[in-house]
């Protein structure tokens, strides 16, 4: 023992404490120099000893190291190179989203392809089921939050895999990576790719934060075909916001971007079915969901088809985005009640016919919102010119502007409500104005005038107020008025003599809601608020807007709750209803799109059902209209002043009229043929008188003919053809006489 620990220790030779380096070999072979500061010498060692091998495994160790060192630079700077050549990582910022127009509320009404036809729609986590978060995370990344864009737990296993099958069986990817490659797509998988994402996953985990990161995986993944993001995928397959999934639903959504082409339910129906079972199965395993919420998720159906995307209030998405860059756009309509006010108008122009359209303008009274605006029942639809805005068409109101006659007069201090007006036969120059059912009611009051629609009244009050002056108060509250051929403003004015859309004739009737002051309608939210502008003083207003509300509702409605108008205009061309009550002014258009007449069509049976239902389905009960302004009178008509109790124009054509006498048929130098069996006498022929003083007398080439001075329309028996003289005189001595040639 002792000579083992005695040559143990010759062979472990330290260095003098006070020696140097230099002098470990000095030139004569001795081990250390004779010096005063070497105290303790050692004995010498032999130069083939154990003492050797120490010295060289040093040398051997350190020049593997200098080696390794070597080598790992190399690396390190090939690989900081090939880092350098990926350039700065793309952060999705400048990516192409399609555009979208948003309601009110936030919720989406229509969107917009991209250039590339892609269907890619932002969203964000907030925008997501939080059920889809964790069955994603927990399928393709449950160390997403605490990773940096890599997971090496992951890269492990996906090495294992790649040595076990000899293949790459999982790539290892995370949320950060897979987004990477979304925005730099690759078309094969390699080392070299996957070092690549791995690399831009790193950059993006340092540019962005998780949840930005979260947002683009949810905007870019593939769910097949042109489809991109979750929104997309969740409005075309299932028809709704990805807001509330259920767990089958989410658990589709996570399965089909592993191999969007191959599983779509549309084409690859039971491909999908096992993908999203797979997806459960695994949530199963790891405990996340009871066994009996996968049992049921997996009996959920999957779709067999996709959806249309949401196509909602079209017309007012397509006016927002005309002319702008903005990405998203946010409307005032009510996405509610738009695709409520859709389906009604869809369903009764379907019942009305297949040439048949329905509009529908809907307004916030007090701010001017639009909240629905459907310009046509079907934007698809060719037949009914679906991409027509018929909301901003011009059209004829027909009586549909008698309320702001009457609101002038009562400005004026000409008539009340309750004042007497003549309803009978009257003449201005060539016009003589006719009712409806071509009758007349004799004395009425403005109240039941402007009730009852009659048209007489009205005349007679648009030729006190001016015709002129109407047109431009109305335009000066901001509807755009179109007469015809730039003539003059006439009395026809008043019975639909006149060109306006039914956007601008919804705002005026919102002005009567509103005491008289119009607001400029508005479609965008925030945008600037535009000043009010004067209609009429605020009792002319309330005094329309009581009377009104007293016009009897169509069929099956209830009366009273609403002030409404309706309109026709001339050869039964358009239906109008319009009404407001203490919030909302909804205005209703029937008619054909090319403009052609409907017989039948008038706006109280066509027109007004539908307004009343427009109110019913509204997402608010009916307001009550506003309290009576200051300066309102409320007398019955003996207790009005003297100058109100009955209508007195200052000058009028005349009192009373009878229509001049005039043959209707058969008209001056027309040519008739005769009709006859062979050997018979011909067919007796009509003549048709209007107007004159009865009783009348019809002469044939100067000679009366029997039983002529009864009735208006009689028959007269040729002698044979050739040209004959009719004439008719009455008892005032009015005559009228027509030259007629029978061949």
């Amino acid at each position: 023992m002792n000579q083992r620990n005695s040559d143990r220790g010759a062979s472990s030779p330290l260095p003098p404490r006070g020696g140097t380096r230099s002098g470990v070999t000095g030139s004569e072979g001795s081990q250390f120099p004779d010096t005063e500061t070497s105290r303790i010498p050692l004995p010498a060692l032999p130069h083939k000893g154990r003492g050797d091998r120490p010295s060289g495994w040093r040398r051997y160790a350190l020049y593997t190291a200098a080696g390794l060192g070597a080598i790992a630079c190399v690396a390190i700077g090939a690989t900081w190179g090939l880092i350098d050549s990926f350039g700065p990582a793309p952060l999705g910022r400048d990516l192409e989203l399609s555009k979208t127009v948003l309601d009110r509320n936030g919720r989406l009404l229509r969107s917009y392809v991209t250039s590339q036809g892609r269907w890619r729609l932002p969203a964000t986590r907030d925008q997501v089921d939080p059920r889809y978060l964790d069955v994603l995370l927990a399928y393709e990344d449950k160390r997403f939050f605490q990773h940096r864009g890599v997971d090496p737990l992951a890269f492990g296993r996906a090495a294992l895999q790649l040595l076990a099958h000899g293949e790459i069986v999982s790539g290892g990817s995370t949320i950060t990576m897979q987004v990477a490659r979304l925005l730099e797509p690759r078309a094969k998988r390699s080392l070299y790719v996957k070092l690549r994402e791995a690399v831009r996953a790193i950059q993006l985990e340092d540019n962005l934060s998780k949840d930005e990161i979260l947002g683009l995986y949810l905007t870019l993944a593939p769910y097949g075909g042109n489809l991109e993001g979750i929104r997309a995928a969740s409005l075309s397959y299932f028809g709704k916001e990805p807001k509330r999934l259920t767990l089958g639903e989410a658990a589709l959504l996570v399965a089909l971007p592993q191999s969007p082409e191959l599983r779509r339910p549309d084409r690859f129906h039971a491909s999908a079915v096992r993908a999203r079972d797979r997806v459960l199965d695994r949530m199963a395993r790891h405990g996340l969901f009871s066994a009996d919420e996968i049992a049921r998720a997996k009996f959920e159906p999957v779709p067999h088809a996709r959806k249309k995307m949401p196509m909602i209030a079209p017309h007012a998405a397509d006016d927002a985005m005309a002319g702008t860059n903005e990405r998203e756009i946010r409307l005032t309509i009510d996405g509610g009640l738009q695709k409520t006010l859709e389906s009604l108008a869809l369903d009764r122009a379907r019942a009305l016919g297949p040439d048949m359209s329905v509009a529908i303008m809907v307004v916030d009274s007090a701010s001017g919102e639009v909240l629905a605006r459907v310009a046509s029942p079907d934007y698809f639809d060719e037949r009914r010119a679906g991409q027509v805005d018929l909301t901003r068409a011009v059209r004829s109101p027909g009586s549909a502007l008698k309320p702001f006659i009457y609101g002038l007069g009562f400005e004026d201090g000409l008539i009340h409500p309750e004042t007497l007006i003549e309803d009978r036969p009257l003449r201005y120059g060539s016009y003589a104005p006719e009712n409806f059912d071509l009758t007349f009611q004799g004395t009425v009051t403005i109240r039941r005038a402007l009730q009852q629609s009659l048209n007489v009244p009205a005349v007679a009050v648009l030729e006190e107020v001016g015709p002129s002056r109407l047109t431009a108060r109305l335009a000066e509250a901001g509807a755009a008025l179109v007469l015809p051929r730039r003539e003059a403003p006439g009395l026809a004015l008043g019975l639909g003599g006149v060109g306006i859309r039914l956007a601008d004739l919804t705002m005026l009737y919102a002005g009567f809601a509103r005491g008289g002051e119009v607001q400029p309608l508005a479609e965008l939210m925030d945008a600037p608020k535009l000043p009010a502008k004067r209609l009429l003083e605020p009792v002319a207003a309330w005094y329309v807007a009581k009377i009104l509300q007293g016009t009897p509702p169509p069929e099956s409605a209830a009366g009273g709750r609403i002030a409404f108008k309706t309109g026709t205009s001339y050869g039964y061309r358009d239906a109008w209803a319009v009404g407001f009550d203490g919030k909302r002014t909804i205005g209703v258009w029937v008619g054909r799109p090319d403009g052609a007449p409907v017989s039948g069509l008038a706006g109280r049976t066509a027109a007004a059902p539908i307004l009343f239902d427009a109110f019913a389905r509204g997402p608010q009960p009916l307001a009550p209209l506003p309290p009576a302004p200051d300066g309102a009178l409320i007398a019955t008509t003996s207790k009005l002043p003297p100058p109100l109790q009955r209508f007195q124009p200052h000058a009028i054509a005349a009192a009373s009229f009878t229509r001049p006498l005039h043959i209707v048929f058969p008209p001056n130098g027309a040519s008739l043929e005769l009709s006859a069996m062979e050997g018979e006498a011909p067919d007796p022929l009509p003549i048709k008188i209007s107007g004159g003083t009865a009783p009348l007398t019809v002469m044939l080439n100067g000679l009366p003919l029997d039983g002529t001075k009864a009735g208006r329309t009689l028959f007269f028996e040729p002698e044979g053809p050739g040209f004959v003289r009719l004439t008719v005189t009455d008892a005032a001595g009015a005559a009228d006489s027509v030259l007629v040639r029978l061949q």
